[in-house]
């Protein structure tokens, strides 16, 4: 098992994000954005900058948190967008030797029930980009979050039968904030060790988020002071032999969909180690128990 984290949430800034992972003693970071633009956007000059200063710095990326098919996109809309972000991506993530890259299967319908989501339309997309990924040998991850598969445990099963080859990743934090709509309406809020017990033989990689529903929003916090389950589930999880990546996706000091949660940069790089530092001391006092 290795520990990892969206180094974006530290700092926006290659420089700031290289120095909080080498402050926790990590030797790896899940790269989303830089200066606030994706990866997978920036121009080949940036890149090269960014991969140069990961080379020197011995930090090797482990996964890459696309916006491919994310919660911004639309299945009833084209879908070259991501497509022009896979062949930007592709030879990027081999050149880091990134291996893991987080997918999703685009935006709830609003105005449609659960039963009618053009499902069939979202597996044709997602085969699509789960092949081309791995005709690359690159491993997609579909992240339970604001998306199809994101709606319940039974979802993200429908997804996985219809589309061979792909694997999960499971945010502890994402269903506290998301309905249940597994469940009759109006829908609750997910349990995160319902839907984690649920679809868990299929999760390769973990994101580690907290929170608590206040009725209108999340409150995030330090992991393990939420209702995201998260020491339940990284202990099944380390009982049943897993040995993937704990990534920290904190939410505290910025969240990257979010321009609204703002804290000054100092501040914000404390509490990202401070919360790499509290996961951490978890994960060893449940190997104690153990």
């Amino acid at each position: 098992m290795y520990m990892t984290g969206f180094a974006d949430e530290a700092a926006k800034g290659i420089d700031g994000q290289i120095k909080a992972t080498l402050e926790l003693g990590w030797r790896n970071i899940e790269s989303r954005a830089v200066d606030g633009v994706n990866i997978h956007d920036l121009d080949d000059a940036a890149f090269d900058i960014v991969y140069g200063k990961l080379q020197d710095a011995g930090i090797s990326v482990n996964c890459f948190g696309s916006t491919i098919a994310n919660w911004a996109k639309h299945v009833n809309q084209p879908m070259d967008a991501d497509l022009a972000s896979l062949r930007r991506a592709i030879p990027r993530m081999q050149r880091l030797g990134t291996k893991l890259i987080r997918i999703m299967s685009y935006a709830v319908l609003p105005d449609r029930s659960p039963e009618d989501q053009m499902k069939e339309e979202r597996f044709s997309r997602v085969r699509t980009i789960t092949q081309m990924l791995l005709d690359a040998g690159i491993q997609p991850v579909h992240e339970n979050c604001m998306n199809y598969g994101g709606m319940g445990w039974s979802y993200t099963l429908a997804l996985l039968d219809n589309v061979p080859g792909l694997k999960l990743v499971f945010d502890t934090g994402n269903p506290v904030f998301t309905d249940d709509r597994t469940k009759p309406a109006p829908f609750p809020k997910q349990s995160a060790w319902e839907f984690y017990s649920n679809v868990k033989d299929h999760v390769v990689y973990i994101h580690i988020k907290d929170g608590i529903w206040d009725g209108q929003k999340a409150n995030y916090t330090y992991p393990g002071l939420g209702e995201g389950d998260v020491r339940r589930i990284v202990e099944d999880a380390l009982r049943s032999g897993y040995d993937g990546g704990i990534s920290i996706e904190p939410h505290i000091g910025a969240v990257f969909h979010d321009d609204t949660v703002k804290t000054d940069d100092d501040r914000r790089y404390a509490m990202y180690v401070e919360y790499g530092r509290r996961m951490e001391a978890m994960i060893a006092d449940i190997r104690k128990a153990l």
